[in-house]
């Protein structure tokens, strides 16, 4: 009798352990793959103050590759060239990407910001990077869906 009390109580407490799981951490999903942005937040004292969704041809693709990363922006509104190259590495949850090249517009924020770190929240087909000021207070977050 104290056996089958003891195995009830062990398969409660597991089945109840596997209820409560939360998010797998970060590492658990792959940032390898071509990402496809689907909208923007802005944040005001770390609460969500606007949504900017893409329209009018706006489109941006990141590709995570080997330890490299790939960026290119297309909006018919603006002249400029929006593209980017370099490297990226993940460190618990904050993505930190470093660009060896990049478009002339991109280059002019290049020279003053070298690495960008981001907060990073992932699942297995989508991932959001947001931005963290230097008080840790959230001021942009991008999000993507995985298409490759």
């Amino acid at each position: 009798m104290k056996i089958f009390l003891l195995i009830l109580i062990g398969l409660y407490s597991t089945s109840t352990f596997n209820l409560i799981k939360t998010t797998p951490p970060v590492d658990v999903y792959k940032l390898e793959g071509v990402w496809n942005l689907q909208y923007q937040l802005l944040y005001d004292n770390n609460q969500v103050s606007d949504t900017i969704f893409n329209t009018n041809g706006y489109r941006q693709v990141k590709m995570y590759s080997k330890g490299k990363v790939m960026w290119t922006r297309f909006d018919p509104a603006d002249n400029n060239e929006w593209f980017g190259y370099g490297s990226y590495s993940i460190k618990g949850n904050m993505l930190e990407e470093r660009l060896e090249y990049a478009s002339g517009s991109m280059m002019k924020i290049v020279d003053t910001t070298q690495v960008f770190k981001f907060e990073l929240v992932m699942d297995k087909n989508s991932y959001q990077q947001i931005a963290v000021d230097k008080k840790g207070q959230y001021s942009l977050s991008e999000h993507y869906i995985k298409i490759e």
